[in-house]
Order: C-alpha cells, then sequence, then structure tokens
C-alpha cells in the first residue's frame, strides 16, 4: 500500500494535502486524476508536451520507476531538486510495508493573466433580437417570446429588461460578453483559459478523453463551471440579475459545442467524421446547468462539419464573406487551421490540424500569452535582437506570436536554412547571430533570452503546424482551381492571430509571398459573429441558408493533401 499525499503549493508549509491510497503501481498524472488534483497536462498524458511536472522531494528509491517515452527530457537541475514528469513517473506498490509519499505540484507560469482577445471586426446589423418580451396590462404580467414563442412569463411589467450572452467557446479560450437586447449595446466582457486545455490541449486529444463517461463529464463540467463564473462575474460587475439572462449564443468549434452540451465527440474523431450536433438549434439553459432565466435558451450556429464548426460559421457572418466581390481568403490560425474561400460570395472550407506548438505547446520553452512570455522578436540590420515580453515582465518563455516572430527572423537572415536545420559551423563562422548557439542537454539551441531558448525540435514543430496551415490553403486553391495570385485579400481570424506579424507569417512560408500586402487581422470574429446573431434574429436564418450551400472539402480524403504538405514544410 502506498499513500500519496498531493499538495498544491510549493511546500508544506502552505496550503493542505489531498491523499490518496493506491494499492497497484500507477502513474502520477493517473493518481492525481483518480484523488481530483489537478496536474496540467496538455497532451492529455501524450508525453509530448513536458508541462505534467511535480516535485518528489523524498521518497524510498524502489517506490518510483521513471518510464522513458516523454519527448521532453528535464534538466539536469530539475533532476537535482526532484523534479519528474507526472505522465512517465510511476509510484510502484509496496509490498513489505506502508509508504508515505508527498508529491508538490508546480504551477506553471503562464496559467493565469492570460492575453486572450475579446474584440474583432463586427458585422452592422439592425437591432432585432430573438427573444423580446410582452407586457400584458390585463394581469400585469409579461411574456417572454423566443420568437413567435412564448418561453415563460414574469409578474410586473418587465419589458425594458433583458440581457443576452454570447459565449467564445476558444479550444485555450474563453470569452463571455453581456449585451442588453433593448439596446444592442455590449455591457461588459470577460476572459479566462478554458479549463478543458489543462487536460488536453488539442482537439484530437479532447476528443479521446470525452470519449469515456468519466473524461466527458469532466470536460462537461469544467466548461459549464467556468461559464457560471463568468456570468457571476458579468452581472456583478454590472449590477443586473442573472434571472434577466434570456437567451446565450455558444459560438465555437464541433468539438467544443459536443462537449459543452455534454454530448460524446467521439464520431468526430472516426471516418466519416460525422457530428452529432449539426447546430442551428436551440437547447434549455437550465438543463445545461447555466445559471440564468429558468427561461432561458441556448443556440448553437450553424457547423460545417466535424472540424470546421461554429466558430468559422460566426467569423464568415462577422466578416461578411457572403457578399464580398472578388476572392477572399479567410484563416483562423490556431491549433486548428480552419480557412473558407469565398468566390463572389460562393463558399468552401476546409480545415487541417496545425496542432499546439501555436499554444506555446510541445515547445521547450513555450508557454501561453501570460505575462514574460516573449510575443515579439526581431533582428536588427547590426546582428541585434530586439525583445518584447507581454506586460514588459522578465522573459521566462516563447509564447505562440512570439515563436513564429523568432523563426521568421531566423529564417529570414539564414541562420535557419531552408530545411529546418540550424546552419552549419561553416556557414555560421560569420553570422552576426553566431553567437547565440549553445548547447543545452548536448542539443544545439538558439538562446533567445538568457534561460529562454528555441530548440531544433522547436523549429520541427512550427515546421509541422505551418505545413499543415499552407498544405490547407493551397489544396483549397487548387480544389477552386486557383493560385495564390489571384486572392484579392486575406483576412486572418481569432484572438492569436490578431497577434500575429504579417512578415512573420511569409518568412517561415505559412504564407504565399503573393499575399504580402493585402492581409487584414479581424481579431476575435468568433465572438463578434455570434454578437450578429444575438442581436438580429434574421442573420440567423441568413447564415444557415448561405452555410447548406458551403462546399467542405475533407483534407483526409483528398487526393493530393499529403503530397502537398510535405512540400509545405520547407521554409
Amino acid at each position: 500500500m502506498t499513500i500519496l499525499r498531493f499538495w498544491q503549493s510549493s511546500s508544506q508549509t502552505s496550503g493542505t494535502a489531498v491523499s490518496f491510497e493506491t494499492q497497484d503501481n500507477i502513474t502520477v498524472l493517473a493518481a492525481a486524476r483518480a484523488a481530483g488534483v489537478l496536474v496540467e497536462s496538455p497532451c492529455n498524458g501524450a508525453g509530448t508536451c513536458g508541462k505534467c511536472k511535480v516535485r518528489i522531494p523524498s521518497y524510498p528509491p524502489e517506490s518510483i520507476q521513471v518510464h522513458a517515452g516523454c519527448q521532453h527530457t528535464l534538466t539536469p537541475e530539475e533532476l537535482s531538486q526532484g523534479i519528474f514528469l507526472g505522465c512517465t513517473t510511476e509510484i510502484q506498490r509496496q509490498t513489505a510495508s506502508a509508504a508515505e509519499i508527498d508529491i508538490f505540484v508546480l504551477e506553471r507560469q503562464d496559467k493565469s493573466n492570460v492575453q486572450i482577445l475579446s474584440q474583432g471586426q463586427q458585422l452592422e446589423v439592425a437591432l432585432s433580437p430573438h427573444i423580446t418580451k410582452q407586457h400584458v396590462s390585463d394581469n400585469n404580467q409579461t411574456l417572454i417570446l423566443s420568437g413567435d414563442a412564448a418561453l415563460g412569463i414574469e409578474p410586473g411589467n418587465t419589458e425594458q429588461v433583458a440581457y443576452g450572452l454570447v459565449v467564445d467557446i476558444g479550444t485555450t479560450t474563453l470569452v463571455t460578453a453581456l449585451f442588453d437586447l433593448t439596446t444592442g449595446k455590449e455591457l461588459a466582457a470577460v476572459s479566462e483559459l478554458n479549463p478543458q486545455s489543462l487536460h488536453a490541449q488539442d482537439v484530437l486529444s479532447r476528443i479521446k478523453l470525452g470519449d469515456s463517461p468519466e473524461g466527458l463529464t469532466t470536460l462537461y463540467t469544467e466548461i459549464i463551471n467556468s461559464i457560471n463564473t463568468m456570468i457571476s462575474d458579468l452581472t456583478r460587475s454590472t449590477n443586473i440579475k442573472p434571472q434577466h439572462i434570456y437567451e446565450i449564443i455558444f459560438s465555437g468549434n464541433t468539438c467544443m459545442l459536443h462537449l459543452a452540451l455534454n454530448t460524446n465527440p467521439a464520431s468526430l474523431g472516426k471516418y466519416p467524421y460525422t457530428p452529432v450536433l449539426w447546430g442551428d438549434s436551440y437547447h434549455a439553459a437550465a438543463e445545461l446547468g447555466l445559471t440564468v432565466s429558468a427561461f432561458a435558451q441556448v443556440y448553437l450556429p450553424p457547423v460545417m462539419s466535424a472540424y470546421v464548426g461554429a466558430d468559422i460559421t460566426a467569423g464568415i457572418l462577422a466578416a461578411d464573406l457572403g457578399n464580398l466581390k472578388g476572392t477572399t481568403l479567410f484563416v483562423d490560425i490556431g491549433t486548428n487551421g480552419e480557412m473558407a474561400l469565398a468566390v463572389d460570395g460562393r463558399l468552401s472550407v476546409t480545415s487541417t490540424a496545425a496542432g499546439p506548438a501555436f499554444e506555446g505547446m510541445n515547445i521547450a520553452c513555450g508557454m501561453r500569452a501570460a505575462p514574460g512570455a516573449i510575443e515579439k522578436f526581431n533582428v536588427t540590420h547590426s546582428g541585434d535582437v530586439a525583445v518584447k515580453t507581454i506586460s514588459d515582465h522578465p522573459a521566462v518563455g516563447i509564447c505562440g506570436s512570439g515563436l513564429l516572430d523568432i523563426v521568421g527572423e531566423l529564417v529570414r537572415t539564414k541562420l535557419i536554412n531552408k530545411t529546418g536545420k540550424f546552419a552549419g559551423s561553416e556557414e555560421t563562422q560569420r553570422h552576426p547571430l553566431q553567437r547565440r548557439l549553445k548547447k543545452e542537454n548536448g542539443k544545439t539551441v538558439f538562446a533567445v533570452h538568457q534561460s529562454v531558448y528555441l530548440s531544433q525540435k522547436d523549429v520541427r514543430q512550427v515546421q509541422l503546424a505551418k505545413g499543415a496551415i499552407r498544405a490547407g490553403i493551397e489544396c483549397l486553391l487548387d480544389a477552386n482551381k486557383l493560385t495564390a495570385a489571384k486572392v484579392d485579400r486575406v483576412f486572418i481570424a481569432g484572438s492569436f492571430g490578431y497577434h500575429l506579424n504579417a512578415d512573420s507569417l511569409i518568412n517561415i512560408g505559412m504564407l504565399p509571398e503573393t499575399f504580402r500586402g493585402k492581409i487584414d487581422f479581424l481579431g476575435n470574429t468568433a465572438k463578434t459573429g455570434g454578437q450578429a446573431m444575438l442581436l438580429n434574429q434574421a442573420s440567423r436564418q441568413n447564415i444557415a441558408d448561405l452555410v447548406k450551400q458551403v462546399e467542405v472539402l475533407e483534407l483526409a480524403t483528398y487526393s493530393d493533401f499529403d503530397k502537398t504538405f510535405v512540400n509545405c514544410l520547407n521554409f
């Protein structure tokens, strides 16, 4: 028998421990989950992210076994401090006598104060919400109407009191905005990290976790609790009553909608990749456990496929793609590279798995966009390096925008060659950045700032991510018999995309050179498109009709995708 004591603080002098008794050999990560203790594991224990660090300062030597397999190795300094990775460290069963082991969960610096964008390009719509109220003077009651249907009745005259929410359920972040349905005014917005990302960072690992009853319950409960917390924050700050919120728009990718409605997402992860939920549907908010009006409903915008969801539907609406003349490419860059091509209003869409590198995962010094993350990087003509961190805090890691800047600048200055390798010794002898090439655990790395570095493996992760997005763009253009030169404008959407540098995207080859000067950053269109649907009921029917005509390109079955992807890996 082994008793594990999990501490969510750095020492026993602060906080309390959660004890867990195990009779079997079990990994630290599995034991923590069974005990209800959160050890952040963005890769869901797959051994790829290196983020599930714990400290075990003292233990019987025979009680711990460390398995090989994690792609990220710990530094000698970490090992000397008793730091282990939860997913590869197994606690061995004690047969002779009971053992008690203290395990300290190391909290990451990017768990809070994450930089999240809540604004974006808006579509001007007339105020005509789906939710209205009608006072009946005969009995002094107010009808709450959803379209022409009655949702409920309130005592007195409350015609001028009606609110709605837009919830952008991103894979990594959440944004919730409160609107007055009688004026159309946005009253407040709050944002936070999607707690599901602490268990599984990308969509595929979340589908896998959500396929079990326990995993689905965890993911569903986490998201609903977070939304309720955000609702409480919004109503408290605006001094309104939660029972006067009558409608919520859920804007998110197809998987996020399934999880938010407690629906097993397994069908999204296997052929023929068919969603259970297709959206353009209404659901009782009370049945989901949301702390709003007992009459409130949740509206899901229509989705187009398993991997092109309501967030892209909202983006298409916010960018007004159905009414633009010429050729427009719309790309939401994130863990999923979702994109739409509009040719004089005719739309085709696709999605490619970019992976979590852009969120700072699978990157040696990667982190989310929190204070201290390097967000901008450039090399001057003299070879000096300029680094900008979020909130101007001391540099502690690299977030997605900084990662693309660093790789883009090293490609531009030829310290990284077209195949993605750091330049050889002969090539770097006279290179102004040569002095920044160091050894870390026996491997050559580029020193970005003191203890923050870029490894060769990190460069490979960027190649895979940017190659996937570029291949998706090329296949979408090819399917429409177009070349990149024929694209008139390029819209980059999403909170992550808004902070990117257009030159970096072109320097690394994520976007072709012919896009230079044509790129606009639209911000959080998942939220602003949801806003249009909340405030104008006709926009729901309009976008639903447009979505029915969209051609979906499934890259999994597209004949040239593999070849195109390989061709897009080089810088």
